[in-house]
């Protein structure tokens, strides 16, 4: 009986332990408010990867769309333009931080916009594309524009006695600044398997806006590769923004990590253009706003009817 008792008192703390929970309060002892965050590990094992077999495929397409940073709901990965923020980076800052630190960036074909993953660059060209304007033009005209030397000029340097590189913030908000889209590659496709379309960013190019730009229609595929500063494989990209919350908007307790954002498609695009045979983007043989538009649309009908008319009987 003596036994039982024990056995009796020893269940009941333990279920008292574990109903007994610490309440922390939301304002400390200074009256600030405590944030709820998340210690990240080196290892980025927040990253979800769903598993596609090869043969429950039976459909995809290839989507070209802009993320432009002008778009209200793009903002956040705009902000903050600052380098020394000590809490949020921009999406810019993830990539050049990431470049840094040894992910493999690709030359952009000019004569193909499909990206192609064959031979990353070289160290000792990467800096020659995180290059602030052209140090050699003539700036006299523009009264807004201040001198620098060359080495300073670029975002990223590169230390031939080490063989790294290193990052060069003096230019950073110069840089940013004219940092205004983003072009992406999605691959939209559907799964026999889930019996639903899903879709994937493959790719994704940082464009500058003080590239060379042109209103001829025919001229548009030229003026995107020219503006394109690289692809990035997103995958490789992934772990990078897997360890940084976005800055909030509106709701200081909403803590979402980049790869949340652009995994639930919290972001504004537009399309640019699909994979085709002919190799061209949607401006390039629509010639007013409002025949773009019709394609974007027709694109978008198309994508959204393949997966209804599945259902249909």
């Amino acid at each position: 009986m003596k036994k039982l008792s024990l056995v009796i008192c020893f269940l009941l703390g333990i279920v008292a332990a574990q109903a007994q929970h610490e309440v922390n309060p939301f304002f400390d002892a200074k009256g600030q408010a405590r944030i709820q965050t998340a210690e990240f590990s080196e290892a980025p094992d927040t990253i979800i990867t769903t598993f596609h077999r090869q043969d429950d495929i039976i459909w995809s397409r290839y989507v070209y769309r802009i993320i432009d940073m002008r778009y209200k709901q793009n903002f956040q990965l705009y902000f903050p333009t600052r380098y020394d923020d000590p809490n949020y980076r921009n999406l810019f800052k993830i990539i050049v931080d990431a470049v840094v630190d040894g992910m493999p960036i690709y030359q952009k074909n000019m004569d193909l916009i499909k990206p192609t993953f064959e031979e990353p660059l070289a160290k000792t060209m990467i800096p020659t594309i995180f290059l602030t304007g052209d140090p050699n033009a003539d700036y006299s005209d523009d009264p807004t524009h201040f001198d620098i030397a060359v080495s300073d000029a670029m975002l990223i340097n590169y230390d031939s006695i080490n063989d790294k590189l290193k990052p060069n913030f003096y230019s950073f908000e110069e840089f940013v600044k004219n940092q205004l889209k983003y072009l992406i590659l999605e691959c939209v496709f559907f799964d026999r398997h889930t019996s639903r379309m899903h879709s994937k960013i493959m790719a994704i190019a940082p464009m500058s806006s003080d590239k060379i730009v042109t209103r001829d229609s025919m001229l548009v595929a030229n003026s995107v590769l020219e503006s394109m500063m690289f692809w990035i494989a997103f995958d490789d990209l992934r772990p990078y923004l897997a360890m940084q919350y976005i800055i909030p908007s509106q709701n200081e307790t909403r803590r979402v990590t980049y790869d949340e954002f652009f995994a639930k498609k919290l972001y504004s695009s537009y399309i640019l253009g699909e994979g085709n045979m002919y190799n061209r983007f949607i401006p390039e043989y629509c010639f007013t706003y409002e025949d773009v538009k019709k394609e974007q649309d027709r694109i978008a009908r198309e994508m959204l009817n393949f997966e209804q008319d599945l259902w249909e009987y």
